[in-house]
């Protein structure tokens, strides 16, 4: 699959491609799929999942992401095969009720996008996640919902070059959590459990203003992986 070309910015960089590559994994979609992704910011899972899937509706709240998205998408014109249908919406309005996968790329109203995956039993969902106390609340949302299959720490490291030998630049970690809301995915599956010891994914509250603002830009879409 050639490399996605994201010649425009939208304040936040795009999800790393390593950590696109295990989100592509676990939605491992099909031609005749329909993905659907909540936050497309710079479009570049967007761009993923329209080289395979059959359908694609994308979800951005913010007119000028979903405007970078919009451009992204026709600098990959040539290698794209699905349908996609953007959409400048604040999910769950504007989510689609046949979906088969399921993208989440932010944070906000997660909770709410969830429940409809649920009612519309969207068989599998991945979740991104980069703050520590937000991986917590959706590790438990998931839980409560009985559609949590795994919770998986992705860290990237790049290597440079430091007097003639290499050491390495570590990103941030992403969380990426993984379910499925299929009633035979219910049946089978076990809930994700530690074993009696406390969660090690800490719950706790927002941070405001600046802060939150730029944690925002960075979960909402895949501009939550500049570090993911």
């Amino acid at each position: 699959m050639p490399p996605n070309a994201l010649p425009h910015d939208a304040k936040a960089g795009p999800t790393k491609s390593e950590v696109r590559a295990i989100v592509g994994s676990k939605l491992a979609l099909e031609s005749d799929d329909h993905f659907v992704e909540v936050g497309s910011c710079t479009g570049a899972v967007t761009i993923d999942a329209a080289r395979r899937a059959g359908r694609v509706t994308a979800l951005e709240r913010k007119p000028e992401r979903l405007e970078t998205t919009e451009r992204n998408l026709a600098a990959n014109e040539e290698s794209i095969r699905a349908t996609v249908d953007l959409r400048n919406a604040e999910a769950p309005d504007g989510l689609p009720a046949d979906a088969d996968a399921l993208f989440v790329g932010g944070s906000r109203n997660f909770e709410a996008v969830l429940d409809h995956a649920v009612e519309t039993e969207i068989d599998r969902i991945v979740m991104n996640v980069s703050r520590l106390e937000v991986a917590g609340r959706a590790t438990a949302a998931f839980r409560e919902r009985n559609i949590l299959e795994e919770v998986l720490q992705v860290q990237v490291s790049r290597g440079y070059e430091l007097a003639g030998a290499t050491s390495f630049d570590s990103e941030n970690p992403v969380y990426v959590l993984v379910g499925s809301a299929t009633p035979e995915s219910s049946g089978e599956r076990q809930p994700a459990t530690d074993g009696g010891r406390s969660d090690p994914i800490a719950d706790g509250g927002e941070r405001d203003g600046a802060d939150l603002e730029r944690a925002e830009a960075c979960e909402s879409g895949d501009c939550g992986g500049h570090q993911r």
